[in-house]
């Protein structure tokens, strides 16, 4: 049987990694998040004091892994062998990660290594430009997005339950800013396929989502 290349893509709080992590299990697919290697480089870049436009080399350089994770347990992400997959989510990393993530040589870097990672299929991979850029070819294309509002409360609860005090007014504002840069950068910006699927998350769970894709998969 085939092994699809199933790209994911949307905006920030949208729900992608969760549908994404959760549809590769029900698959027995790799999931492959490649938004965690821009995060990866914006750590460098935040740890190096290296401006966001000067970070090509960062990414050029940067040994990313994933470790694979068991049924229902998260992904570990590598850098340089080190477990950043905490690091790499705070808030200051997010930001720098759009910031990075407008920078086409770096752009140009991480999607030679997503190609590499799922030419072979049988891969979940999400992202914002996964659909239009690094897999233009892939067996099914999802848009996944939701209302900015119920996007940034989303990220305040991720927030909360990591002990992380933030406001969601502040939240909210950061998101609306993160989403203008993606829609508006030169280099590939976040926007869903011509034919990709379009899934508005409101008012549904991550459950009914992923059973609806999978059975797209598995028709």
């Amino acid at each position: 049987m085939q092994r699809w290349i199933v790209a994911i893509d949307g905006p920030a709080g949208a729900g992608k990694s969760t549908v994404a992590r959760l549809l590769a299990d029900r698959l027995g697919y790799v999931y492959l998040d490649s938004g965690a290697m821009y995060r990866c480089v914006a750590l460098l870049a935040l740890r190096s004091g290296t401006e966001p436009e000067e970070s090509t080399a960062l990414a050029e350089a940067a040994q990313i892994t994933f470790d694979p994770a068991g049924i229902g347990e998260p992904q570990r992400v590598l850098l340089g062998g080190e477990d950043v997959s905490q690091a790499i989510r705070t808030p200051e990393v997010s930001q720098m990660a759009s910031k990075v993530a407008a920078v086409p040589r770096v752009r140009k870097a991480l999607v030679k290594l997503q190609q590499a990672l799922g030419a072979q299929g049988g891969v979940v991979m999400e992202g914002r430009d996964i659909g239009t850029v690094v897999f233009p070819q892939a067996e099914l294309k999802i848009f996944l997005t939701a209302s900015p509002e119920e996007r940034a409360r989303r990220r305040h609860a991720e927030l909360e339950a990591r002990g992380e005090v933030f406001d969601y007014a502040r939240v909210l504002a950061e998101l609306k800013e993160r989403d203008e840069r993606d829609e508006t950068r030169e280099a590939s910006p976040l926007r869903a396929a011509p034919d990709a699927l379009t899934f508005l998350t409101d008012g549904r769970t991550i459950e009914q989502i992923v059973v609806e894709l999978a059975g797209k998969v598995e028709a």
